[in-house]
């Protein structure tokens, strides 16, 4: 059995390192990948583009917009007063937002009465256009603290003291609230499991279009023996993209890793379980290789989405929550993230592990099945 399965092992290493194309694809290009997702990908809006109208040109206004321009979320990219000209900034993409001011800004100011500013912001990215409203707000509300802090110390004649609320806010596990520490965790998960897909979907396929899949048929390997001589060349992969994408997350991008080592090759080794029963079945149910990876991305980017990797479960409809316990990924994420940023241990994450063990038990198990020594 084990000799058996040893030549297989041997025929599959060979047959995906021998290109030295396949070997930079499967090596290499998890690395570029993450190095460019690891910059890319990240919620973190800053410096966004502003025009600045300001009618009003007095020291309250240009305090006010000081505000803006020096809080390092806002660059300043053009000062108008043509409204025109600051609407055209916008539909060129040449800005993302319109800073108005008009006349009397600082007269209502000082005389108690509402100054008021307007931010038009470009809806056509609302993820952007949600941050930048967040962030404006926040400006103005500081801008009228000071305000108010400023008249009540006037009519007070400086005498007396003014009382104010302090709120100290913590954020555990990432006190920078970077999002790159969020995303680059889950993009070592993404790869792992496009490239173990990706692979393991072509893996019989490849016999059926080449006209190996006759000569295996008239030995005497069993269907598990094959499957193990597919599946394990794989694994050994998966594995080693983890190891050097957590290397390149931990030493390039400065990611904490608090947990366990042991515990996210645990993980892995129970995601793999999952990844590679579903690119087996893939590749049982498939008749061509470009069928087989059709199918796979298919597959990967409804389970992506569906992970809470960029959009958070919880928001999703019930429904769909309850198709996400079905995805693999959810929890592999859920163990990555944890070992990452909180550095919790198994105890708290022995549920995600042995759901993954569930499905990965089943799925491979439906793939075995499926699998038979005949031409079909």
């Amino acid at each position: 059995m084990w000799e058996r399965i040893l030549t297989m092992l041997r025929k599959e290493f060979r047959s995906i390192f021998r290109d030295p194309r396949m070997r930079f694809v499967i090596l290499g290009l998890p690395v570029v990948q993450t190095l460019i997702f690891g910059y890319a990908v990240t919620l973190d809006v800053r410096h966004v583009e502003l025009v600045v109208v300001d009618y009003d040109q007095t020291p309250a206004s240009r305090e006010f917009i000081a505000r803006f321009t020096g809080s390092g979320y806002f660059d300043a990219v053009m000062h108008t007063l043509d409204a025109e000209a600051a609407s055209a900034a916008i539909d060129a993409a040449k800005a993302a937002a319109i800073l108005q001011l008009n006349s009397g800004f600082e007269s209502n100011l000082h005389g108690g009465r509402t100054a008021v500013a307007q931010l038009i912001v470009d809806g056509s990215d609302s993820n952007t256009a949600r941050f930048v409203l967040n962030y404006s707000n926040i400006i103005a509300s500081t801008f009228n603290q000071q305000v108010l802090l400023n008249q009540q110390l006037r009519r007070a004649g400086r005498i007396g003291q003014v009382g104010s609320v302090a709120l100290s806010a913590r954020a555990w596990f990432n006190a920078d609230l970077e999002s790159r520490n969020f995303y680059v965790p889950g993009i070592i998960a993404t790869l792992v499991m496009l490239v173990s897909l990706m692979l393991t979907s072509m893996a019989i396929v490849r016999e059926k279009e080449v006209g190996t899949i006759e000569q295996i048929m008239v030995t005497p390997i069993r269907p598990v023996e094959f499957i193990l001589g597919k599946c394990v060349p794989f694994g050994l992969i998966g594995y080693i993209n983890v190891l050097m994408v957590t290397l390149v997350g931990l030493y390039w991008f400065d990611i904490p890793m608090r947990g366990s080592l042991p515990l996210l090759l645990l993980g892995t080794t129970l995601f793999l379980l999952s990844t590679l029963g579903i690119g087996l079945f893939i590749s049982t149910v498939s008749r061509t290789q470009q069928q087989a990876m059709m199918t796979t991305f298919f597959f990967f980017f409804p389970a992506m989405l569906l992970s809470g990797f960029v959009y958070p479960i919880a928001n999703m409809p019930t429904v769909v929550q309850w198709l996400t316990y079905l995805n693999p990924l959810r929890y592999f994420l859920i163990i990555i993230r944890g070992v990452f940023l909180k550095g919790v241990g198994f105890e708290v994450l022995w549920p995600q592990n042995l759901a993954l063990l569930a499905l990965g038990l089943v799925v491979l198990t439906f793939a075995v099945s499926r699998f038979h020594k005949t031409i079909s």
